[in-house]
């Protein structure tokens, strides 16, 4: 025993510490190797995910035109088109697709479109099958708080009647003689004493806030028979034109947001939405408080019998108008009225000089051309041309028959028109399943967008020169000739087709030839020239001048000029 006890040995503990501590090591680098193991699983499949998104995306790009992204659909590049030039970037897609492609929105989204510029496209869905493509609910939805069911956004009956109205006063003469009085009185009386007063102090001036103003004012009272006054000296800040531009801006926005997301900010009242509620609330208090004037004005009229004192503006005639009720129309359809006809009538006249403007100032050859022609015309007048070209320039007024007879200033305003059209992209919606004589398939529900801007920059369509500012492309034997609606959509196409068209070109011709025959317009030198994202082509930054003023010894030179080439 005591040998047992002597002989006895303790188990050997660091042995035993030194296997327990080997097993645990083992365990957690096994643990370990699986654990990377299953991450370099995980990457490997991501990276196999991306490499097959990519790829897909890949394919659809060259099926579509565009990447088609999971989820997102060509969100993430229509992003990228709207932070630079979103119309250019819609031109390089179009043209790259040969005229027509389908946009495919996020899957949440009412995005999904199809975007043409082709023009046997456009003359299918503007005339050909008129009435398969209206403007569609997902357009009025979209402008319904600023326009209402006025003529820009009504379609079927309530389109009709105010269209077959408006075209019977566009074409009486006492509405003609309205829109030319008005017209030269602006110009006149308002917009030559702004520009000289830019003039005697050397400052610039911003030319696009200046026509907005003139053709705002101008539309006003053709429509409302109100003037707003933007165009007086001082240039004063107007709450009603202030609130219809901020309205009309945050308004296309919605176009390019799902339009669960706008509702949803119109619901709690706040971005965009809330900017737009309140411009609208200003719109709409100047038009009640004109509204309200003109019945008490009506009123008094019925009452005395007078009717020598008529007034012949667009709010009067539908005023004096019954629905198909045989009632008197409300307040809130007169209003829309009137806010459609300013959108249309203010934006393409003022945005297309501007426009102009700036490629005369990039191509003073046909600058040059027109001031010839102008004083072409006016040396015309019998027995007038040394009284005319030897007294102040300023104290000339056009006769409605000279401005008709400056083909060459129509040619350049056109071409100007033609690369940078006032609305440049439009909308219409598909009624029933429909095939474009391209072959692209429309289902029914489908959004059309045609590509307007980009129309005019199409080699297939205008040649190889169709990014030149060339007015001679207008002109056959000196004389102006029209393209094709479809061709050349600045003032749309078939039913649609823009009845303020002729008064339009009166008064961008008018203001033109009455700017150039007094002043040479430079643009200030850098000043950054961008389209703006809007229902209309706005200038982002406006367009900075200024002015220099023509004496007569320059103007008989272009006389003498213009003598020589008849």
């Amino acid at each position: 025993m005591h040998h047992n006890l002597i002989s006895y040995q303790p188990p050997n503990t660091m042995n035993l510490t030194s296997s327990s501590s080997h097993q645990n090591l083992t365990g957690n680098f096994v643990s370990h190797r699986l654990l990377l193991l299953h991450d370099i699983q995980i990457l490997e499949l991501l990276l196999a995910l991306s490499v097959f998104i990519t790829i897909h995306s890949l394919r659809q790009k060259k099926r579509y035109g565009l990447p088609v992204w999971p989820v997102l659909g060509m969100l993430p590049s229509l992003v990228s088109g709207i932070n630079g030039n979103m119309y250019e970037w819609l031109t390089h897609v179009i043209c790259r697709q040969n005229g027509t492609f389908l946009f495919r929105g996020p899957w949440f989204s009412s995005l999904n479109c199809v975007v043409t510029a082709d023009p046997l496209n456009l003359e299918h869905l503007l005339k050909s099958k008129f009435s398969n493509f209206p403007k569609g609910p997902f357009f009025r939805d979209t402008v319904r708080d600023l326009l209402g069911d006025g003529i820009f956004s009504a379609d079927d009956e309530t389109w009709l009647r105010q269209r077959k109205t408006a075209s019977l006063e566009f074409h009486s003469a006492k509405f003609r003689q309205l829109t030319t009085d008005s017209l030269l009185e602006l110009v006149h009386s308002r917009l030559l004493p702004v520009l000289e007063n830019s003039v005697r102090k050397s400052v610039s001036i911003d030319l696009q806030d200046i026509l907005l103003r003139l053709t705002f004012d101008n539309v006003c009272m053709i429509a409302f028979g109100a003037d707003p006054g933007c165009l007086r000296l001082g240039l004063p800040e107007i709450p009603f034109a202030k609130a219809f531009e901020d309205a009309t801006e945050a308004t296309v926005l919605r176009f390019v947001s799902p339009t669960c997301v706008w509702k949803t900010l119109r619901f709690l009242d706040l971005g965009n939405e809330r900017k737009l509620k309140r411009s609208i609330k200003g719109v709409d208090e100047f038009a009640e408080e004109v509204i309200r004037t003109r019945k008490k004005e009506l009123s008094l009229q019925s009452d005395h019998h007078d009717m020598n004192t008529q007034r012949s503006d667009l709010l009067t005639v539908f005023m004096q108008l019954k629905d198909e009720k045989g009632e008197a129309f409300s307040d809130k359809f007169l209003r829309d009225i009137c806010v459609n006809f300013i959108l249309a009538g203010r934006d393409t006249s003022s945005v297309a000089l501007s426009w102009f403007f700036w490629l005369l100032d990039k191509n003073p050859t046909a600058e040059d051309k027109i001031l010839e022609e102008i004083c072409r015309i006016v040396g015309e007048r019998s027995g007038e041309e040394e009284l005319i070209f030897k007294t102040r320039n300023d104290e000339l007024v056009f006769k409605a028959e000279e401005i008709k007879k400056m083909n060459y200033l129509q040619a350049a305003l056109s071409e100007a028109l033609r690369l940078y059209p006032s609305v440049p992209v439009d909308h219409k919606e598909v009624v029933e399943d429909d095939i474009f004589p391209d072959g692209t398939v429309v289902k029914k529900g489908t959004k059309v967008i045609y590509a307007i801007y980009a129309m005019g920059r199409m080699e297939a369509i205008w040649g190889k020169d169709c990014k030149e500012f060339k007015p001679e492309r207008w002109l056959r034997d000196g004389r102006f000739i029209s393209e094709s609606a479809y061709k050349f959509t600045a003032f749309n196409g078939g039913p649609r087709l823009c009845l303020g068209k002729d008064f339009a070109y009166y008064q961008m011709k008018f203001a033109a030839a009455s700017i150039i025959y007094r002043y040479h317009v430079k643009v200030v030198e850098d000043h950054p020239v961008l389209p703006k994202l809007a229902l209309t082509m706005y200038m982002k930054h406006g367009l900075k001048v200024n002015l220099y003023r023509r004496d007569q010894s320059e103007l008989l030179k272009y006389l003498n000029a213009s003598k020589v080439f008849e």
